[in-house]
This record gives C-alpha cells, structure tokens and sequence, in this order.
C-alpha cells in the first residue's frame, strides 16, 4: 500500500478544482471552455451532462472539505444549466437528464433546498413519460428519437436516481421502476459468468447488442445500480454483483494499474470518472480486508500515481485520457473531470 498520507491528497483534489479554472474556466454564459487550449468553434457544443458532473465533482470537494464555496460553485453550475437549456430542466437524451437530476438531488441533500428535491422528481417523471416503453422488454430509451434503442448509459442512471427518490420519497414506483430497469439490464447487458456490462441494443432496428463499445462507464453505472438496490432491499446479491464488475471492470479494460484509453472524442473522457465514482461507493460496503476491496484499493492507487505522475504541469493537472503517459494535444474537460473524481476517491482512502 502507498504510504503517501490523505491529506497530501485531498490537497491534490484541491489543485484538481484550481486547475479546472486556471485550463477551462471562462465567463459567462459558456462558464467552462470544452477544451484547452480552446479555439474558434470548439465550443460549439453545449455539453449538458458534462456540467452536471461539474455539479458532482464541486459537491465531491465541499462534502470533503466543508468549503462553502465549493458549494457555490456547484449551484452556479445547476443555474448556468437551466439558463443554457432555454430555462428548462429538459432536452432529449434521457442519459443526460439523468445525470443533471442526480446532481440535483445532490444540492438538495446539501442545502435541504425543497425546490432541488422537486427539479430531481419532475426530471424523474419527464423520462418516464417520454421515454420508459415496452420494446426488447420494459426499460428506459436512450433519447426520445430512438426509443427503440436501449442501453445501459440510460437505464444505470435511472435505477441510481428512482432508488435515491424512493429514499427521500417512499413511493412505491421508484421502487418498483428501479427493480423492473435492473432486471432487464441484467438479463440483456450483463454477462452472467464476468458480471462485464454491455453498452446497448437495437440501436440500429436489428436487435444486436453493441459489443464493440467496452466502456468503465457502463461498469460503473451497473455499480451503482446494484449499490442502490442492495441499499433498499438489503439483498447480499446485489455487492456480489457490484464486486464482480468492479473486478471484471480492472481485467478487462486496464493494463499496468491505469484503464486503457477508451476514444477521444470528448464524452470518452468522463467514462471513467463514473466506474471511481461508484467504486468508491462499493468500498464503503466492502470490508477493508477482503479481496475485493484490497484489489480495488491497490487500483485506485496505482492510477492515481500515474495520474499525478503525467498529468502535472507547473504544479496545476492537467491529464489526458491515458494517465500512464503525458498528455498531448487538445484536452476536454470531461478528461479533466474524470481526474478530478479519482483523486476526490484517492483523498477519502485511509492510506495513513
């Protein structure tokens, strides 16, 4: 185990947020440039759910520190959402209201602001609506032009979200919305005998699952659903499940301690911040001792040395997609989020 103390790296996270501003920070309305150096066009796209991870990764630093304006910063990142977004809640990918909704219900848990509770449910209910049907089986679409396709980026979101609500909310169909998503993402994305999580099916009419498309993502994501379900239910199923991902998740898809880079398109870049984030969640539950949570352990550890080994540039991160080498060329900020959540995972572990 590393002998590098927890508070060298929460001071680290604390130089991920400083660095977030110094490489992307910009006015507003764009708040963050989408990458760095940026040029002409390249902030085009409005990167909704890449904000709202940007609500997650500053809720990660203010429940760590206590630095109110972490807090801040994350309710100027939810406003500068809606405002971006036509002053609605909604567009049409049901993936990425997901995410905005879980950061919500984040600020709500933060501040006990009832209005961040109501935007969490009201995202809730607009999914269901517009895009919860009954093709390839009962489960939630991708977006609202291809509700024939199905897929895990969509459906792991919601079970985290319905099961967060049914806490806050007891009303039996989170619940039973949640178990009904989990069971189809199960037996048509999870392999039964590695627990690897596939991304999707049918996105092209022909009922074929897209196994070509390997992600942490979606590793992640079916983490956390398993997570929140065994929170509910009090099932040991669901940590054996979870556990078995994680671990499948580290075979498959790393060499020498780091993940492999999965794309560079932009949303690649946050895919693995999502299997830290809700890996981290699983060593909570784990016993420190088992042979889970050691491999798990020695994981976050070895790429998060890696990570800060490359990614440093005069004294402020910036990493790209692969930590076990120095970054090149343009960088996103989805890249530099995903850094960010793993040194938040690295500073909550008792490494003493």
């Amino acid at each position: 185990m590393s002998t590098t103390s927890a508070n060298t790296w929460s001071a680290r996270a604390d130089i991920g947020h400083r660095s977030l501003d110094h490489f992307f920070g910009t006015g507003e309305p764009q708040l963050f440039n989408n990458t760095y150096p940026s040029e002409a066009g390249d902030n085009a796209t409005f990167n909704y759910w890449w904000l709202s991870h940007v609500i997650d990764v500053r809720l990660d630093a203010y429940e760590r520190s206590g630095n109110p304006e972490r807090l801040q910063e994350a309710i100027r990142a939810y406003q500068n959402i809606f405002d971006r977004n036509g002053n609605t809640l909604f567009n049409d990918y049901f993936d990425d209201m997901l995410w905005y909704a879980l950061a919500i219900l984040r600020l709500y848990d933060a501040t006990g602001e009832s209005r961040y509770l109501s935007d969490a449910r009201a995202i809730w209910e607009h999914v269901v609506e517009f895009g919860w049907n009954d093709q390839f089986g009962d489960s939630l679409a991708w977006r609202k032009q291809q509700l024939y396709y199905k897929n895990t980026p969509a459906n792991g979101p919601f079970i985290i979200l319905s099961c967060r609500l049914f806490r806050h909310t007891p009303e039996q169909r989170f619940r039973e919305l949640a178990e009904t998503a989990y069971a189809w993402l199960t037996q048509n994305l999870v392999a039964a005998d590695t627990g690897f999580v596939e991304d999707g099916i049918n996105r092209e009419k022909d009922g074929r699952i897209d196994t070509q498309w390997r992600f942490t993502y979606n590793q992640g994501l079916y983490i956390g659903a398993c997570l929140e379900l065994g929170s509910l239910t009090g099932a040991s199923e669901y940590s054996e499940q979870a556990c078995r991902t994680a671990i499948t998740a580290i075979e498959e898809l790393s060499a020498d301690g780091v993940f492999r880079q999965e794309g560079d398109g932009g949303d690649e870049g946050l895919f693995k911040g999502v299997y830290y984030r809700y890996m981290a969640l699983l060593l909570r539950e784990l016993d420190p001792q088992s042979d889970p949570a050691v491999a798990l352990t020695r994981f976050i550890e070895s790429s998060t040395d890696a990570l800060w080994a490359n990614g440093i540039r005069d004294g402020l991160l910036l990493p790209g997609n692969d930590w076990s080498t120095e970054p090149a060329g343009k960088i996103s900020y989805s890249t530099q989020l995903s850094a960010m959540m793993a040194l938040e995972v690295r500073a909550g572990l008792d490494v003493g």
